[in-house]
Parts: structure tokens; sequence; C-alpha cells
């Protein structure tokens, strides 16, 4: 009886292993460790992790928006952050030098979860008291192959400046940029970040710093010229030792799959992290809290939804605009 009962519990536990579901990997690109991005980014493939047995989240800190759009066309990350004018401009193949005539035509939308303005820093001393000032200027102009890199030639060039016209072009990780704004070895910088990133604070409160305004003529001519720009005001007092509002173009930041993610995989995820467990996404960070919610999940949205995602819009009986509609 009892070789019965051990023969019987085998069977039981082969019979479990047979149907436990084989675990999927993937991985989600984010941007800098002092962005926005990368603890976004954490955040959801902890509530994955915790939530969905047979998927494994995996986040990595890489160069931002436009690393990550190619790397889902590429296969090498499956879902990311990324900007929606990047986006646009990825899928399009259009005024991003590295992807024109090169459409990134695999990504595919979840959500817009954020609005963030093109922060422009200016070291005091520095004699910039507008854009049009730069000229012959030490500027960081973003991490090679992100959003900000794109935004900075965009709001440069709407002033007639190029690369070519400043002193020099500083590339990398913007929380090394801003300790190099703080001890004066750059003059400016540019940043696409949700207001209160860290990289901000650090420098606000160790720097002699200004928050630098568009002015009006240039903040209309962007937004003419780039559809997916808005306008944003960040109020004084939002960052230490900041004692005027300062005014910038912003973008969304959209969460972003590949077309080859499974329809159920993608709409569980979506599910999970925007109704099942939206009290947990919103606490990973508090312009989460403060600005996402579903039903504005498609506001800025730039390119077509993953046909999982469009599930769930559907159940939750939010209209998807035909131009951002599944196109699988």
């Amino acid at each position: 009886m009892k070789k019965n009962g051990i023969f019987l519990a085998a069977l039981l536990g082969l019979s479990l292993l047979t149907v436990a579901p084989a675990k999927k990997f993937i991985t989600i690109g984010s941007g800098g460790y002092t962005g926005t991005y990368y603890p976004v980014a954490v955040g959801i493939a902890k509530i994955i992790n915790a939530n969905l047995r047979d998927i494994h989240a995996n986040a990595i800190s890489t160069g931002g928006s436009l690393f990550n759009v190619i790397a889902i066309q590429t296969g090498n990350v499956q879902m990311a952050l990324a900007q929606n004018d990047t986006c646009y401009y990825a899928f399009t193949g259009t005024v991003v030098e590295k992807v024109i005539g090169k459409p990134t035509n695999r990504i595919r939308g979840i959500a817009a979860l954020y609005k963030q303005p093109i922060h422009i820093l200016v070291r005091n001393g520095s004699g910039i008291a507008s854009v049009a000032d730069m000229r012959g200027q030490k500027v960081y102009v973003g991490d090679v192959g992100s959003g900000t890199e794109q935004n900075t030639k965009l709001i440069l060039k709407s002033y007639g400046i190029s690369f070519d016209d400043l002193g020099a072009v500083v590339h990398g990780k913007a929380g090394a940029a801003a300790q190099m704004l703080v001890d004066g070895a750059i003059d400016a910088m540019f940043f696409s970040a949700a207001v209160g990133s860290s990289a901000f604070v650090q420098a606000a409160e160790k720097g002699d710093i200004t928050f630098l305004s568009l002015d009006k003529e240039h903040l209309d001519k962007l937004k003419r010229a780039y559809p997916f720009y808005s306008e944003l005001t960040v109020p004084a007092g939002t960052y230490p030792k900041q004692k005027t509002a300062f005014t910038s173009v912003a973008v969304s930041s959209l969460l972003i799959t590949s077309a080859d993610m499974p329809e159920d995989d993608v709409y569980r995820i979506s599910k999970l992290l925007f109704v099942d467990k939206l009290d947990e996404f919103k606490a990973i960070k508090p312009v989460l809290a403060k600005s996402f919610s579903i039903k504005k999940g498609l506001d800025g949205m730039s390119i077509p939804i993953h046909k999982g995602a469009a599930r769930l819009y559907k159940e939750l009986r939010i209209p998807v605009p035909e131009k951002v509609k599944p196109i699988d």
C-alpha cells in the first residue's frame, strides 16, 4: 500500500510538472539610472514578476528612447519606455537621422504614462540667458541615441543653431552631466525627463544654476513644426532654490512593446499594471501617482497600439482613435 502511495504521489508530481507553464523572459528598456525611465521600468518588472508566474521581466538601463525603439525592432528588448515623438519618427522612418528610410515598424503602443518637459539648465555666470546664447558654449545634449539628443537638435535648430555651432557637444548619462554643470565643466544641459527627476534636484541643490524658459516665439514655432510637442510650465519651488517658473516644450512618455509579443501576454500585463495593481503601479514614482490614468492612456499615443492593449481598452470601454488602432 505504501508503495502504491509513493507511486501515485510521483505520478501527481510529474503531472504538475508537465502542466506548469514555461517561463517567458522579457527585457524592458529604460534610460539612464538618474532619470525617470529606469525606476519606472524596474517597478513594472517587479509587479510583473510578483504576479505572473509564467513571465519573468528584467529592466535594463539604456541610452533612452531612440535606442529602445531600435532595440525592439531588432528583438533585443520586448518592452520599453520611449518618448511619443521619437516613436512616431522611428515608426515612420522620418526626421531622426538614424531611422530615415529605415522605419522601426515592429513597435506598438500600450499606454501614455505622463508628460515630460525638456529641461534646460544653465550655469550662472556662463553668459547664457537664452538658447540663442549657446553658440560656442559647452553643452550636454543627451545620451547618444536618446530622445533628449533629438529634442536638443530640434530646439537648437529653431534658434538657427546646430551642434557644429557649439563649443563642445557633450554626451553621456544625465547624472554625470548634472555634476559637470555643478562643477563648471559644462555651461548648459538639456534633458527630457519627468518633473522632479533626481538629476535636477541634485544639480539645483548643489550648484549655482538656472532653469531656462523657451520664449513664446520659439515655443509656438516648435509646436507648429512638431505636433507631438506641447507646452508645459514648471512652477517655482519645484526644485531647490528655483525662484521662478520656467516653460518648455514637453513630450509624452509611452510604454511600448513589440508587435511580436503574444496578444494574451500584453493584455495580461496591461490589465495587471493599469487595473489589478494600479495602486502599486502609481506608487512607483510620484509623477505616475499625479498624472497617470488609463482613461487618458491614449492621449499622446503616436503609433498603432498592440492588439493585447486594444483588448483591455475595449473591456474598459475606452475608445481607440482610428489613427492608433492595431494594424496586425
